[in-house]
């Protein structure tokens, strides 16, 4: 009898203390009409019907109109459903099915991107979600509850190679940016190499700025690559100190700008722009 009361309390204890589908996060509205959602084989982009057939024949018509400088952005959306089925997640121009519940999509433009949900060719929701640049977010599908934003986060690691237009043009002759072929302006692929080695090599801000400026009297460097070296300093103070001395090595000054989103504090933002707007 004993056992049994026992067994009863932990199954009581379970059904208390389990996550109830739905009560974490922040619902998305269900943009979806009453009418799309009854519709079959509804699979769309944005709110265009779409149609494998039609796409297979668009594909044959070539369109040279390349465009070599435009701005891709980046982000990324993790979605679960955590539920037994196949379902179909469409966000902006990219298309997943799968029946593992676990949907994971990269290199998605940042702004206002439209995402929808179908289950076996049924929509089941449409909304819209705001991404920003070099960020990540996460999110919960429930049929019977809805699309709940989890979180959204920086996305760590990307030392500012977001803007990738150097890497495929430079190949071609068609070098990106503002600088205009300024001194030896370091490509992304050797910047990579230099800041993973910055960060294995010099655990303290000395040791680091003492290699960044040693690079600095061979090398050139975006305001992007300066963000992110500066932003691996630890003490506004010393971070400060080496966006100053990193202005005369920017080949886009145009951007220098970005630089401060790698301090802490207000006032060193400030004074940053104020000493480059007096040089």
């Amino acid at each position: 009898m004993k056992k049994i009361f026992i067994s009863l309390m932990f199954l009581a204890g379970i059904s208390v203390w389990a996550q109830e589908a739905g009560k974490a996060g922040e619902l998305l509205k269900n943009e979806a009409s009453t009418t799309e959602m009854q519709s079959p084989n509804s699979l769309s982009r944005g709110n265009k019907t779409f149609d494998h057939n039609t796409a297979n024949q668009n594909n044959k018509i070539k369109n040279p109109g390349y465009q070599w400088n435009k701005n891709y952005g980046y982000a990324e959306v993790f979605l679960r459903i955590p539920e037994q089925g196949f379902f179909t997640v469409e966000i902006g121009d990219q298309m997943m099915a799968n029946g593992s519940g676990k949907y994971r999509f990269f290199d998605l433009q940042s702004g206002r991107i439209p995402i929808a949900i179908y289950e076996n060719g049924f929509l089941m929701y449409r909304t819209t979600l705001m991404l920003r640049n070099n960020s990540r977010m996460v999110l919960d599908f429930f049929t019977n509850e809805g699309l709940y934003l989890l979180d959204s986060y920086p996305v760590q690691g990307q030392y500012g190679f977001n803007d990738w237009n150097d890497v495929w043009n430079n190949p071609y002759g068609n070098q990106s940016g503002n600088w205009n072929n300024a001194g030896n302006v370091m490509d992304n692929t050797t910047f990579r190499q230099f800041f993973e080695m910055l960060q294995r090599n010099e655990k303290f801000d000395d040791g680091k700025i003492a290699m960044i400026n040693q690079q600095m009297r061979n090398s050139m460097f975006t305001a992007a690559q300066i963000r992110d070296l500066v932003k691996s300093i630890s003490f506004d103070k010393n971070k400060l100190s080496l966006a100053k001395s990193m202005y005369r090595n920017c080949a886009d000054k145009n951007k220098y700008f970005l630089v401060s989103d790698a301090f802490d504090f207000e006032s060193s933002k400030r004074e940053l722009m104020e000493y480059v707007t007096n040089l």
